[in-house]
C-alpha cells in the first residue's frame, strides 16, 4: 500500500508462510541431509531411507504452495486500494480553485471568476447557476418609496444556504441598476440565522431593475463562488434614457475628478488605471474600501451581464490599476467604487468595445 504521507509503496511485510531461502542455502547443507546419496541410490527405498525421499518431496510440495500464496496475497495487496480519506480543499464548481482575493481578479463569472483571455465570461443573467437558485420574496416597488428587499440563496436541496465565505469584508455584494444602466447601487444586506437576506432598498424611478446577488456559499465543504440575478419591476411611465458618450474623465458624487487610461479588449487582459483628482486640482489620496483601492463593476447594455472587478494590491504612483477583458463588443457602463476622505463615491463612464 502506498504510504500517507510520502505517497511511495511501503515494502511488503513478509507472510507468515514465506520462506527466505538462498540458492545457497537450496543447494548447501539443509538439503544434503534431505538427498540421498549416490552410493545409497536405489529403484524404490523403504525404512529411514524412504522416510528421507518423502521429507524431501513433501519439502518441495510445501515450497510450491508457498509460492503461489505469496503470489496471490501480492495479487490481492496490490489490487487493494488504501484507505486514505481525503480533506476537500476549497474549491468551486468543476473544481476549479478559490480566488485568491489578494490578487487583480474578476468576480461575475461562473465558478472562480478567473479573467480569460478570449472574451471574458460574465454573471448575473440567471436566477439559478453552479446548484444555488436566488429566490426574492417580492419584485415589485413603488418609486421614490423605501421598502424591504428580502431574498434566500437555496441550495439544489431546497434548503436555504447560512453559510458564506467573506470576500472583501462582506459575505455578499448586491448590485442593482435600472435596465437603461442608472440608478446604480452597490449595497450589503444583512442575513438573518433562517438564511434569508434582507436590506431597504429605494428604486427612484419608474422602470426594470436588475438585483444581481455576488457572493461565495459554503456547501457540502466547498466554496462556490457565483452570481445570481433577478428582475425589479417599479411601476409608473418608463422612458429609457440614452447611454451617455463614452467619455474619459468623469466627476464623481462628491465633485471629485476621476479619469481613467487603457483601452479594454476582447482579445486580450488589458490594464486599467483611475486617476482621482481632488477640488483643489491636485491628486487625492485614495484609501482602501471594503479590503481593495476599489472596485469596478462592469454592466453590458442590452442584457445587464456583470463584470465584477477587484485592482492590484498597492497603488501605481498614486493610481488604482484594474486588469480587465471585455466580454465581446459592445457598449457598456463601468462603475467606478472609491474612497477619499472617509468617504466612498462612485464615478461612471461609458465605454464602448469594438
Amino acid at each position: 500500500m502506498p504510504d500517507r504521507e510520502t505517497g511511495m509503496a511501503e515494502p511488503r511485510k513478509k507472510s507468515r508462510w514465506a520462506l527466505d531461502l538462498t540458492d545457497a542455502e537450496l543447494t548447501g547443507a539443509e538439503l544434503t541431509d534431505s538427498h540421498p546419496t549416490d552410493e545409497a541410490a536405489a529403484p524404490a527405498r523403504s525404512g529411514p531411507e524412504g522416510r528421507d525421499a518423502f521429507r524431501l518431496a513433501a519439502f518441495g510440495a510445501l515450497l510450491i504452495v508457498v509460492l503461489f500464496a505469496g503470489y496471490g496475497l501480492g495479487r490481492l495487496n496490490n489490487g487493494t486500494s488504501a484507505d486514505i480519506s481525503v480533506t476537500p480543499t476549497a474549491t468551486t464548481t468543476a473544481g476549479t480553485p478559490v480566488m485568491n482575493e489578494a490578487m487583480p481578479h474578476t468576480h461575475g463569472t461562473t465558478g472562480a471568476g478567473l479573467p480569460l483571455a478570449a472574451g471574458a465570461a460574465v454573471g448575473g443573467l440567471s436566477l439559478s447557476s453552479d446548484g444555488l437558485t436566488l429566490r426574492p420574496a417580492g419584485t415589485m416597488f413603488q418609486a421614490g418609496r423605501k421598502q424591504r428587499l428580502s431574498f434566500t440563496i437555496v441550495a439544489a436541496s431546497g434548503v436555504p444556504v447560512t453559510s458564506y465565505a467573506i470576500v472583501h469584508d462582506k459575505p455578499l455584494h448586491l448590485i442593482v441598476a435600472r435596465r437603461d444602466l442608472t440608478g446604480f447601487q452597490h449595497l450589503h444586506p444583512e442575513m438573518s440565522a433562517d438564511g434569508s437576506w434582507g436590506i431597504d432598498l429605494t428604486l427612484a424611478e419608474p422602470g426594470s431593475y436588475r438585483m444581481i446577488a455576488d457572493f461565495t456559499a459554503l456547501v457540502g465543504g466547498q466554496q462556490v463562488a457565483t452570481t445570481l440575478g433577478s428582475d425589479l419591476t417599479v411601476a409608473g411611465d418608463y422612458t429609457p434614457k440614452p447611454l451617455p458618450a463614452p467619455e474619459r474623465t468623469t466627476t464623481a458624487t462628491a465633485g471629485l475628478t476621476v479619469t481613467y487610461e487603457g483601452t479594454p479588449s476582447t482579445r486580450a487582459v488589458q490594464p486599467l488605471l483611475m486617476t482621482v483628482t481632488g477640488t483643489d486640482g491636485k491628486p487625492a489620496a485614495v484609501e482602501p474600501y471594503l479590503g481593495a483601492y476599489g472596485h469596478l463593476v462592469v454592466l453590458r447594455q442590452g442584457d445587464l451581464a456583470y463584470l465584477h472587478v477587484h485592482p492590484e494590491q498597492q497603488l501605481v504612483d498614486g493610481k488604482v490599476k484594474f486588469w480587465l477583458t471585455a466580454p465581446s463588443p459592445g457598449d457598456y457602463r463601468m462603475f467606478f467604487d472609491f474612497q477619499v476622505g472617509g468617504r466612498v463615491q462612485t464615478a461612471e463612464w461609458t465605454l464602448k468595445v469594438n
